[in-house]
């Protein structure tokens, strides 16, 4: 569960507000970094997006395969003609 910072933020005008830096710290956020936003019930939630293989989910090892990520332990599982071409098409890069 998500632990309470004693942070509170208005919005302005236009409904942004500003994570404070000591947050984006700690979070390790920088400049243009994407963020995921949540809703649960009453609650908006912000998670730092980390994109991930398509089939299981792992955001460690990716390699982007036409927009897609594909991380090595998906890639190894697909049928060996799909992963011929595959490291066809890497090799000329």
């Amino acid at each position: 569960m998500a632990e309470p910072t004693g942070i509170v933020r208005k919005l302005d005008e236009l409904g942004r507000i500003v994570l404070p830096k000591e947050l984006r710290l700690t979070m390790d956020l920088k400049y243009r970094d994407s963020i995921e936003i949540f809703t649960s019930e009453d609650s908006i939630i912000l998670k730092q997006y980390r994109p991930a293989c398509i089939f299981c989910g792992n955001a460690q090892d990716t390699i982007d395969i036409h927009g897609k990520k594909l991380c090595n332990s998906c890639r190894d599982d697909l049928p060996q003609d799909i992963n011929v071409v595959y490291t066809k098409s890497t090799a000329s890069i």
